[in-house]
């Protein structure tokens, strides 16, 4: 009898394969081969560990993966459709006025923000891993951290509030995961967007620890979209944390890591101090071929 941990770990190898094939058809005798078991076997397993059957897995995934393109790109409705797998425009929008309540046209109009499908495990881990669950031993510490301090002007962020997200997965589960591209299509934003921790003094009554923003210079006055709002940072220097670059598939690891580098570094060795009232913690989006990057405020001792 298979443990619960070797049912995880077959369910994730056909996500894995799922991920890497989302553009294409996927057939069930190719998800037992990456699960290593028969096509009932793997089946039954996968909806236990998941909660949904392999193809209703899929189908989320590739609307979820169309919705991103839809909000994030230009491309004709029916080309995302027929990139996801499915055989005509109206089969498309559909599936997807079901899924989301609203034809791909007017989501693509609409800010709207929806609900995305994402993986369940990396939000268990994340959410394992922010609560201490998952400890340092668990981790292997990245062979070099590269450690900065940037001094960061007055300026200006405009940011999406949820109402309880504590981090990046609850945020998605409450705004849907297409804040980030709404950001990154706000024109002289002073850098990319960015997942954010608020210090108390920056936080509005009931509502979230963590949002997502991006910086604007501190005489900004363009368009600000629907649904976000502007608060004003005060100067402040950034202890910045940029880990070494790792394989997509390898992201957990590489947040996680630098997450113990962080929990025990002593910044007075260099002379300052954690200053988290002086703004918000940052992460940047984990990409492989940069290292995962995270900051938090500091000061002068």
């Amino acid at each position: 009898m298979l443990t619960h941990r070797e049912k995880i770990k077959a369910a994730e190898r056909m996500q894995a394969y799922i991920e890497a094939h989302i553009c294409e058809k996927i057939a069930m005798n190719a998800l037992a081969r990456a699960a290593h078991y028969s096509q009932w076997h793997a089946a039954r397993l996968f909806k236990e560990i998941t909660g949904k059957t392999p193809f209703e897995y899929i189908r989320l995934r590739r609307l979820s993966a169309a919705a991103e393109q839809l909000r994030g790109t230009s491309r004709k409705v029916i080309d995302v459709a027929f990139d996801f797998v499915f055989d005509s425009h109206e089969g498309f929008t559909r599936a997807f006025a079901r899924q989301f309540g609203m034809p791909p046209t007017r989501f693509r109009k609409t800010a709207s923000p929806v609900e995305l499908f994402m993986p369940p495990q990396l939000r268990q881990w994340y959410t394992r891993r922010q609560r201490g669950e998952i400890a340092m031993t668990e981790t292997k510490k990245p062979d070099t951290v590269f450690v900065q301090i940037l001094d960061r002007p007055a300026r200006k962020m405009i940011i999406k509030r949820g109402k309880k997200a504590t981090h990046y997965f609850e945020y998605c589960e409450e705004l849907g995961c297409d804040i980030w591209d709404q950001l990154a299509a706000i024109e002289n934003a002073l850098q990319e967007p960015m997942g954010l921790w608020l210090p108390e003094c920056l936080r509005a009554p009931q509502t979230s620890r963590y949002v997502q923003g991006v910086e604007v210079a501190a005489d900004y006055d363009g368009q600000v979209p629907d649904g976000f709002e502007t608060i004003s940072l005060p100067a402040c220097k950034m202890m910045v944390f940029q880990g070494p670059p790792f394989e997509d598939k390898d992201f957990e690891q590489a947040i996680s890591s630098l997450w113990d580098v962080m929990s025990t570094y002593k910044p007075e060795t260099y002379g300052y101090a954690w200053a988290d009232d002086d703004g918000p913690r940052f992460q940047l989006r984990p990409e492989g071929y940069r290292g995962y990057i995270e900051g938090r405020p500091v000061r002068r001792t």
